[in-house]
């Protein structure tokens, strides 16, 4: 079916060797704008790396990734969140000495203009000082637009704090060493949208959440799917995947092999093999390489 946009990503042959081990082996796909996709497979099936590969964390041995119809520089974690792409991790990261609306300050970074005046200097290793000193100036002096960005961004950071409700939005000033599991994982959800992302990576969100609180990330994701958010979300909670997904993408050992709605992969047999065999030999699905 053709398309008057491109798609929002498209990865090509993209590939990860750690040693003797492939973990990522050619893989490809593309996600339309507003689709919501889950990577799932066995343990080890290579569906974080995949995703680290994308966000820029890790530089694939071969292939591209594009945003857009743009290819992003590989292995640059900066290019991809400028590019539109925020996410969050598998083992969740906040700054836990920061208050919850600090960590989500941050995730607007790579939206500042004013307060950074000088950002194209700061991927040039000999002139990032003269970026540095420059946002140093605007932040002891700000001018009239980064006193109007800074008040745009408060804004942002509300809207995000007030989607997670009572969760966040009374917790805004606390330090996020304070929260529970469960709320530094928020937090870490709210940084990642204050960007407003053109895609949003998702590394198991609910990973370690009961049962209650899986079901209200469940809630959230699917309040950001009806408002078009484009996601590629790993899980292995497959109740989230078949209630969220308009596609599920199947790895195993670094190789997509199925892809199609929810219903359709989980009925196919190569997706019960790969799943059976490795539970059988005291595999599970869960963490990744």
């Amino acid at each position: 079916m053709s398309r008057s946009t491109p798609d929002v990503l498209t990865v090509t042959g993209l590939r990860r060797s750690f040693g003797g081990v492939r973990a990522v082996d050619g893989v490809e796909f593309s996600i339309a704008p507003g689709e919501f996709v889950s990577i799932i497979g066995p343990n080890g099936s290579g569906k974080s790396t995949t995703v680290n590969l994308i966000s820029g964390v890790l530089k694939p041995d071969a292939g591209a990734v594009l945003v857009h119809g743009t290819r992003i520089r590989p292995g640059r974690p900066e290019a991809a969140a400028a590019a539109g792409i925020a996410r969050t991790f598998q083992n969740g990261r906040v700054f836990g000495n920061m208050t919850v609306r600090e960590n989500v300050d941050v995730g607007l970074q790579p939206t500042l203009r004013a307060a950074r005046p000088l950002r194209v200097l700061a991927n040039v290793p000999v002139l990032k000082w003269i970026s540095l000193l420059a946002e140093l100036g605007v932040a002891l002096a700000p001018t009239p637009a980064a006193r109007a960005e800074r008040r745009a961004s408060a804004a942002r950071i509300d809207a995000q704090l007030a989607r997670f409700e009572e969760r966040l939005a009374p917790r805004a000033d606390h330090a996020t060493y304070t929260l529970s599991y469960a709320n530094r994982r928020r937090t870490e959800i709210a940084r990642a949208l204050a960007a407003e992302p053109g895609l949003l990576l998702l590394d198991e969100p609910a990973a370690g959440m009961n049962q209650t609180e899986t079901a209200e990330i469940g809630r959230q994701l699917a309040a950001l799917k009806a408002q078009g958010q484009t996601v590629l979300l790993v899980e292995h909670k497959m109740d989230l995947v078949h209630d969220l997904s308009d596609r599920v993408l199947v790895l195993d050992e670094g190789r997509i092999i199925a892809q199609g709605t929810p219903a359709e992969v989980l009925a196919d047999p190569r997706v019960i093999e790969a799943y059976l065999g490795r539970s059988r030999a005291g595999g599970k699905v869960g963490a990744d390489v």
